[in-house]
């Protein structure tokens, strides 16, 4: 994955061509090993399943900032925000969605949402740009006044960190492709914008079809504040695999077809999840809880759309029981 990011960048940079389809091409054939990095090796990197080593799975935790994020802030909102409340409204970061888009049935809805089902795809491939440019600086933010960061010198720290990595990431794929391609300014900037859109838009298909689709449970804490189900039962009904006999997927998405085995054992690495899926799958019978999957990942899209299609009309929260 790391190859596939860095070469195709390297090409651009280094050898002369003139073909603009070629451009385009290589951009998002290393837009694809972007989002390999994101999904299969930072993701299990920081969640300390890489490596039984911690510096190990501290350094490769790290390729999230050379992809232009950063990984103290993915770590809170997803380790931390994402992991330990799943699909809970206004707790879980992954679906706290901007105004235009609606992915719990207890957000408020508004008239734009009607529409979401036919223009949230553009937005998910505008989602690792927002990464890049102002997401991390205002999550961070809001973080540190969560008490999620501990004090105001590992706040400016972070900070630091953030612009510091930024630099480096446009710098080699933007700033040098410029620099060195022979492609004029507008040229170059397009095919590092589809580069992106390919990235968003995987990553957030990967994701999304996990957890905002019809099988998938939005509960809400009780009146004294609390979650019905113990944890592994929450992740069970909030969860949902796909392509469950597909290994050239999971090899691409870093075994998140499995999303089960992902939330109930994040500290396994992903290699382990199509061995454990059957387990689980087993035990989850037999004991009267949920085991959500579907067969391949055009329908576990599909199904995400018709729930797009579905909370954009739904006029008073529910919840799916």
């Amino acid at each position: 994955m790391l190859l596939l990011f860095f070469a195709p960048l390297a090409v651009i940079i280094f050898v002369p061509f003139s073909s603009v389809s070629l451009l385009f091409g290589l951009f998002i054939i290393s837009g694809l090993g972007m989002a390999g990095i994101g999904m299969g090796i930072m993701h299990d990197a920081i969640h300390g399943s890489y490596s039984k080593n911690k510096y190990v799975n501290k350094i490769m935790g790290y390729t999230i900032n050379l992809i232009g994020a950063n990984d103290e802030v993915w770590r809170l909102q997803h380790n931390v925000l994402h992991h330990s409340f799943t699909n809970i409204e206004a707790h879980d970061d992954d679906i706290n969605a901007p105004f235009f888009l609606r992915f719990s049935p207890n957000a408020k809805i508004n008239r734009l949402h009607k529409f979401q089902h036919l223009y949230a795809w553009f937005f998910y491939g505008l989602s690792t740009i927002s990464w890049i440019t102002t997401k991390d600086f205002i999550r961070l933010k809001r973080y540190y006044k969560m008490g999620l960061i501990k004090d105001k010198k590992t706040y400016r720290l972070g900070l630091m960190k953030i612009i510091l990595w930024k630099l480096v990431y446009y710098s080699y794929a933007l700033i040098l492709p410029l620099a060195m391609s022979g492609f004029g300014v507008g040229m170059v900037i397009l095919a590092f914008l589809a580069l992106h859109f390919v990235t968003g838009l995987t990553i957030s298909l990967v994701f999304q079809s996990a957890h905002v689709v019809s099988d998938a449970s939005f509960p809400l804490p009780n009146k004294q504040g609390n979650m019905e189900d113990e944890r592994l039962a929450h992740q069970l009904a909030t969860t949902c695999n796909f392509s469950p006999n597909s290994k050239v997927l999971s090899w691409l998405v870093g075994g998140l077809t499995n999303q089960i085995e992902h939330h109930l054992f994040p500290h396994i690495s992903h290699i382990h999840y199509k061995k454990l899926a059957p387990i689980v799958e087993r035990t989850s019978k037999e004991f009267g809880l949920p085991y959500h999957k579907n067969g391949n990942f055009l329908s576990a899209i599909s199904k995400h759309f018709k729930m797009l299609y579905l909370l954009g009309r739904m006029e008073l929260p529910t919840v799916k029981k």
